[in-house]
């Protein structure tokens, strides 16, 4: 279990070092043109993914904080009760990482910040954050687990 605790450890400090810096180095809507499809910007979501009630009067902080914590406290659990599990475990380090990581901001800020920003012509997707490459990279990796659970299975 310790090895996959580390791996969500260095997924929190790489988020948090890029909120740091992000927040140190940018005003709030401040962008930097990178690529013809990518920016960096600094964005404040005080919603969940894609800014999901965010609109909110500010309740879905402590709302999201809670679910994040109570995740957290889960994925501990499952990591302990499937050693054995490379995949799921993989699957359950990265999403730990990146659940803590926006837990973090939640507490200290009241919002999450984003700052990766990619886009084509005038249409930008949702700005995000290292916390939730990871969290997609975790629930990918969750799904790849299953289907070829299901294929051995059979």
């Amino acid at each position: 279990m310790l090895p996959w605790l580390g791996l969500a450890l260095i997924l929190l400090m790489a988020d948090q070092f890029t909120k740091v810096l992000i927040l140190g180095y940018y005003r709030l809507g401040d962008a930097t043109y990178i690529t013809s499809f990518f920016n960096v910007v600094r964005v404040h979501n005080t919603g969940a993914a894609f800014s999901f009630l965010a609109s909110e009067s500010g309740w879905q902080r402590w709302f999201f904080t809670g679910i994040g914590a109570l995740a957290a406290v889960f994925i501990i659990w499952m990591l302990k009760s499937h050693p054995g599990q490379k995949l799921f475990s993989l699957a359950m380090a990265c999403i730990l990482g990146g659940a803590i990581g926006n837990v973090i901001d939640r507490t200290l800020h009241g919002y999450v910040v984003d700052f990766l920003d990619f886009h084509y012509g005038n249409w930008h997707f949702p700005a995000f954050n290292i916390a939730d490459s990871a969290i997609t990279i975790g629930a990918i990796c969750l799904i790849l687990d299953e289907v070829l659970r299901v294929r051995r299975s059979r």
